[in-house]
Order: C-alpha cells, then structure tokens, then sequence
C-alpha cells in the first residue's frame, strides 16, 4: 500500500511538476506542444498495450481464454470516457476560449469557465488514476510502476500546456496552479480507486485491467492525436509518438 500512496502522489505531482514548467517556458509552439503530447501519447499506448491489456489477457486465462473478457473491457472502458466527453466539453474545445471574452465577462461567467476547463482535464485524469492503481493489482508491482511511470511522463507536457491558455484567458497566477493542483487531485484518487477495487475483488482484474488499458487507448486516439496532428507538425508528431512508445518499450524489457 506505500508504494501505491507514493505513486499516486507521484503521479499526481507529475501535473503540478508540469504547471511549474509551463509557468517558466510560458509561451509554447504549437510545434514543440503537439511533439511534447506525442511523445506522451506514445508513452501512454505503450503501458496501455504492455502493462494493462496483455497482462488482463494473460490472468483471464491467457491465449483465447482471456480473450473475450479484454476485448469486452477495452470497449467499455472507450464507451465510459466517450459517455463523459459528451456530458461533459473536450479539453481540446475549451483550449480554444478567446481571452478577451474571459476578462470581460462577469464573475460568474468566467468562474464557469474555468470549472469546465478543469472538469474537462479531471475527464482524462481520473480514469488515467485508475489505470495507475489498477497496475499494482497484479502481482507483478514492476508493471503497476511502469504503468505509473508512463502516466506520469504524459503529465508533465500535459500540465506544461494548460498553463498559458488560462494565464491568456486572464485567470490569475495563484489560482491557473491551483486549477492545475486540483487536476493533480483527481488522478491521485484515481489511483487510489482503481488500486481499491482489484484488492479488494481479485476476480475482476483481467477485466479492470482491460477497462483501465481501454480508456487509455480511447484517450490517446480521440484526444492526443487528434491535437497533435490539428497544427501542420503531423510528421514530427509521429515520430515522436514512435519514441515515447519505444522509451517505454525499452524500460518495461529492462526493468520486467
């Protein structure tokens, strides 16, 4: 249980760690932004592949046996972030919010903004929490921590980014870090949840496994490409989506 509470701040902290870049390097290309979330995207598919859908296969049964429940798993874990995208606005929409409209709004209006934009961010990281917590429901604590490892490489450029659209949009310093702070919160009781449920229901773990993998595959396809190939870096985009996935590749041969 200590190495997951270290984790899960870790992979919380890995955001805030992010902010603070993203308040120091505040103005970001597109170009180096989308090769930042690519690389990320390419850290995120691999502990996808390699530390949650193989392994639900293997301790479903392995081989066709475990088949069927993965497949099933990966679906609704896609279905569950496609059902709380519509209820709730894509990160990548609320990117887009025009600065001067936020300062000259009232109060009201602009404190509504800024919980869309955090809810939004809170969409992708809570089920990313789970993923990290579900990793360490399998024996092998090396794979919880690569998992844990590849999310929160994917936080850091993502909190880098979220900075400066809300410090353009005219929200103060103290609280764009606070937003990002809460961000960091919700993947840590993700965490926490996703690790809870496996412990305490082992029966579920290829399927949780396969739900966790599932909403991280739904993640990167739907979000991360989708924006890292929207700004005329498509090429370099890939390939650095082709070096985080290598990188992560690289470390789960090593360190498996």
């Amino acid at each position: 249980m200590t190495e997951v509470l270290l984790t899960a701040l870790g992979v919380g902290g890995a955001t805030l760690f992010g902010a603070v870049l993203g308040f120091v390097f505040k103005k970001i290309s597109h170009r180096m932004g989308d090769i930042m979330m690519s690389f990320a995207a390419g850290i995120m598919l691999a502990a996808a592949v390699l530390g949650l859908i193989l392994p639900s296969v293997d301790y479903g049964g392995g081989g066709a046996k475990g088949l069927p429940i993965t497949i099933i798993g990966i679906f609704l874990g896609a279905f569950t972030v496609n059902a709380l995208d519509k209820l709730v606005p894509h990160l990548h929409k609320l990117s887009g919010i025009d600065p001067e409209n936020v300062k000259n709004s009232e109060n009201s209006g602009k404190v509504h903004k800024i919980l869309l934009f955090v809810m939004a961010i809170a969409i992708h990281n809570f089920p990313e929490g789970i993923a990290a917590g579900v990793g360490f429901g399998t024996d092998n604590v090396t794979d919880g921590i690569l998992i844990a490892l590849g999310i929160a490489l994917q936080n850091i450029p993502e909190g880098m980014i979220i900075i400066a659209p809300m410090l353009s949009a005219g929200i103060k310093p103290s609280r764009t870090f606070l937003i990002a702070a809460v961000t960091g919160v919700v993947e840590v009781i993700g965490t926490l949840v996703g690790y809870l449920a496996v412990s305490l229901a082992q029966a579920v773990l290829p399927f949780a496994l396969a739900f966790a993998g599932g909403t991280m595959l739904y993640v990167v396809s739907d979000e991360m490409i989708l924006e890292t190939h929207a700004h005329g870096s498509e090429r370099a985009a890939t390939y650095s989506l082709l070096i985080g996935f290598c990188v992560m590749l690289t470390l789960d041969i090593l360190l498996g």
